[in-house]
């Protein structure tokens, strides 16, 4: 595995952490594709953390903005970005919830990944960009990580001003759960870790699904599926439900 991909273990968790800090952690199509494996690979872990070595989360995709020397017949430049779309997949198929821990800036594909951890903390100095369209480009990869993810006034905010918003404002926006100074942003992620290490496996499991799957039900089928997980995963024995 490249080491611009670090993967290890700590504790019940997988720690995924992009390690490019020179170039602001900008992701090439070979880390997208790493990142995907990385992520289908730990879900024998209670729960995965994300997050960006150096001063940036990740500042989007590499050589976005620059003109192409080429340009490929359409379904082979499908082709070429379905990485990419496979890697917003990993993130919401994997059975177990994943943790962004955002510092600095996250733009384009980095905000895309920011929305699509499960849960995302981010430092208040952070910053949030999806600058695809002041680049000539058509954003709509961009778009489909975040259309489950915030209301449609914020998504097309963002995509047709291109504006870099705040972490308070991503925070109303709904990329991410909790806005905090930089000083405790390692205390308010380790404080969500030891949460997440007590809570028990098929719990963790249980959740994970019922979130990917109820947010998309009717209000009956959403609340029939929550009684038949609360019945069945509450038997388990390490649950006292």
């Amino acid at each position: 595995m490249s080491d611009e991909i670090l993967v290890r273990t700590s504790g019940r968790a997988t720690e995924i952490v992009l390690n490019r800090p020179d170039a602001g952690n900008a992701v090439t199509n070979e880390m997208a594709a790493t990142l995907e494996n990385a992520i289908a690979g730990a879900g024998e872990s209670h729960f995965i953390v994300l997050r960006g070595a150096g001063e940036d989360f990740c500042t989007g995709r590499a050589g976005m903005g620059s003109r192409p020397t080429e340009r490929p017949p359409a379904y082979e430049r499908r082709a070429q970005n379905q990485v990419i779309f496979d890697c917003y997949g990993a993130f919401r198929r994997s059975p177990v919830p994943i943790v962004g821990v955002v510092q600095g800036r996250a733009l384009g594909f980095g905000c895309a990944l920011a929305s699509l951890c499960d849960i995302t903390l981010a430092s208040t100095a952070a910053t949030f960009q999806l600058p695809e369209m002041g680049h000539n480009i058509m954003p709509t990869m961009a778009m489909s990580s975040l259309v489950d993810r915030v209301p449609r006034k914020a998504l097309m905010y963002l995509t047709y001003s291109t504006m870099a918003i705040d972490a308070q404002k991503a925070l109303s926006f709904g990329i991410v759960s909790d806005a905090v100074p930089p000083g405790n942003l390692e205390d308010a992620f380790e404080d969500l870790c030891q949460a997440l290490e007590k809570a028990p496996r098929p719990a963790i499991l249980a959740v994970k699904e019922y979130a990917r799957s109820a947010l998309s039900m009717d209000i009956a089928s959403a609340v029939d599926f929550a009684r038949n997980l609360h019945a069945t995963v509450n038997s388990a024995p390490d649950l006292r439900g």
